[in-house]
């Protein structure tokens, strides 16, 4: 990956801030986020569990959804379990099946495709899961 995760998500939550896009879970959401950034351990992993809910709750919330992403990553690097890269494969595959037509930019596809392969990585597969968005889906597509 050619970017920090830790940055890109504190980029993609403001960026939802600013879209409005939160609704009732804005208060929950800054405060849980504020809990996963200074904190590590149990007090961390309960408020990323916590942020992982909300998301649920908000699919097409598609900063909010690019953040999750980038915070499963450094859950992954906090706690390396095969549930977290699974969780944040999912949410890649989510994220591309949603916003994969998004005029948001190429840059955020392009970074979810990146750090989607690392997620794979670390469950071991080389497979490609979902071809179109790898083969062309920034040479023009469909």
């Amino acid at each position: 990956m050619n970017f920090d995760p830790a940055i890109e998500a504190q980029q993609a939550l403001a960026r939802s801030l600013q879209y409005e896009e939160l609704h009732e879970f804005k208060d929950k959401i800054v405060e849980a986020e504020d809990t996963f950034s200074s904190n590590a351990g149990l007090e961390a992993k309960h408020a990323f569990e916590q942020l992982q809910t909300i998301g649920q709750q908000l699919p097409k919330a598609q900063a909010f959804q690019e953040f999750l992403i980038y915070i499963t990553w450094q859950q992954v690097t906090e706690e390396t379990l095969p549930q977290h890269f699974q969780t944040g494969l999912q949410l890649c595959n989510n994220f591309l099946d949603r916003f994969g037509d998004s005029e948001e930019g190429t840059k955020i596809l392009t970074q979810v495709l990146d750090i989607r392969k690392s997620f794979q990585a670390g469950l071991g597969g080389q497979e490609t899961l979902i071809p179109e968005f790898d083969e062309d889906a920034f040479k023009g597509g469909d």
